[in-house]
């Protein structure tokens, strides 16, 4: 490995000014693609190449004006012209690509080290991370804000309904999803740590991505390398072990910067009435009660909504501007997306891929279509899904479904020391427990299973953050009605 060229935050910031053109290394993916865009709008001449080009991110790309470039096509004298080479965290180490990038003899730098150092070091940065949340609670996040006139800046890691996944903005603020996965083949290190973050919304915290690390205190180490430089608000969950030992570990004199949510919390949020319409709960801020409502149904969503809502307190903004502004909240794509009706039966998508983002969708689509039978089908793609870690929390996730199809895994778990998920086992308890049950390989075996469920009466609860066997991708798509 030659890193002689390497940049890390410190060592960008000092080039800074030097910096005018940048390529983007694979920059169809959806952190690199939004980062290339907030370079581009923050001045500087930006290009990217990949080696594929897949909406929806190289159509918003295209729409941007950025050049793009399959990387077969481009050679090392056109790379040489570039300022920063910009490399995207899908580059092993060891590659043809990495070999590449580094007998350039040009400078380059993870994606979130470049928008840490070049565009977030001078705005005030609300990192919104965790386990579960980070995309919808960043979203809504913006949202509120937009609504009160605030004109944040953001940075989404997912496909936003009608709008950019990044933008600068104007205001003083600026919400970026912050996610714990390692920045590069170079910089193996969470991306967080890279963003010149101000203040951290901490959602929640359990073990999850065991391809990469091997305990929830692990990544615990990563959080306890980012607080101590994060100067402001810290906002984060009383509903988990981990954050609570971080919140007693830095939790400092300066107490009203330091605010603990959740059910376990005396803050709340308390949830006073849910429906199909909508939700309506309390929060508790320097003593004083407030009631909210909003479109917003489910616990998962509510909790994150109001570590949105108490940041907001924080900042002043007042009790009528807030509430004004939650009426009417969206959601990202793939999160509790209607996406259709097939033969009657609503059809939802939704991203939960770990058990406790299982059940709290459930839940939260139980609450919102009370009349209708929800049936899961279940892919467990990740490489920590498809493991045994979570074998008993995934079967205690599914206890209210009325039915459960489970996905074969395309391949075994990446996790070290760690057998496979077994999906079988799991079906069995379901069957057991008088509901119906199954395990599909293939497209054609789960159309197969969607036709038995496919009526008026019910509901299929897709959970998946991949193609769920190429779902997504073949003619059932085109077969959904509006109503």
């Amino acid at each position: 490995m030659n890193l002689a060229n390497k940049l890390d935050f410190n060592g960008l910031k000092k080039i800074q000014k030097d910096i005018k053109k940048v390529f983007f290394y694979r920059v169809c993916g959806t952190g690199m693609g939004a980062a290339a865009c907030l370079l581009k709008e923050k001045g500087y001449e930006v290009h990217g190449g990949d080696t594929n080009f897949y909406p929806p991110m190289s159509t918003y790309l295209e729409s941007t004006g950025i050049p793009l470039y399959k990387m077969d096509q481009v050679d090392q004298a056109f790379l040489k012209s570039f300022d920063l080479i910009v490399v995207g965290n899908v580059i092993p180490n060891g590659g043809a690509d990495a070999l590449r990038i580094e007998e350039l003899g040009v400078k380059f730098a993870s994606f979130p080290t470049s928008i840490g150092a070049l565009v977030l070091s001078d705005v005030n940065v609300i990192g919104v991370a965790g386990t579960h949340g980070k995309t919808t609670t960043t979203f809504l996040a913006t949202q509120v804000f937009e609504k009160m006139g605030a004109n944040p800046g953001y940075l989404i890691g997912g496909v936003m309904q009608e709008r950019p996944s990044s933008k600068l903005g104007s205001g003083k603020y600026f919400f970026i999803e912050s996610d714990e996965y390692d920045s590069a083949y170079f910089e193996k290190i969470s991306k967080f740590r890279s963003y010149s973050l101000d203040n951290l919304i901490l959602t929640s915290l359990e073990f999850d991505h065991a391809d990469i690390f091997g305990s929830v205190e692990d990544i615990k180490n990563q959080f306890r390398a980012a607080m101590p430089h994060i100067s402001k608000t810290f906002i984060m969950s009383a509903d988990y072990l981990a954050s609570i030992e971080l919140f007693n570990e830095f939790c400092d004199e300066d107490k009203k910067r330091w605010i603990k949510y959740g059910e376990k919390s005396e803050i709340g949020p308390k949830i006073l009435e849910a429906n199909e319409s909508g939700t309506r709960f309390q929060l508790k801020f320097n003593k004083d009660n407030f009631i909210f409502e909003t479109n917003l149904i489910g616990r998962h969503n509510i909790l994150n909504l109001s570590s949105v809502i108490l940041y907001a307190l924080t900042e002043g903004f007042s009790y009528q501007d807030i509430s004004a502004s939650i009426q009417d909240l969206k959601m990202v794509k793939r999160r509790q997306e209607v996406r259709g009706y097939y033969k009657g039966a609503l059809v939802i998508d939704d991203f939960a891929h770990h058990p406790r983002a299982v059940e709290l969708t459930l839940d939260g689509i139980i609450t919102q279509y009370p009349k209708r039978k929800v049936h899961v089908i279940m892919e467990p793609n990740s490489a920590t899904a498809r493991s045994a870690i979570f074998q008993k929390e995934f079967t205690q996730s599914l206890d209210k479904a009325a039915s459960v199809i489970f996905t074969k895994p395309t391949r075994p778990t990446s996790v070290k020391n760690v057998g496979d998920l077994d999906i079988n086992k799991i079906i069995q308890t379901v069957i057991a427990s008088g509901r119906p049950g199954s395990v599909v390989g293939n497209l054609t075996e789960l159309m197969s299973e969607i036709e038995k469920i496919a009526s008026p009466e019910n509901l299929i609860l897709i959970l998946s953050n991949g193609t769920c066997l190429g779902l997504w991708e073949s003619e059932f798509v085109k077969n959904l009605k509006s109503e």
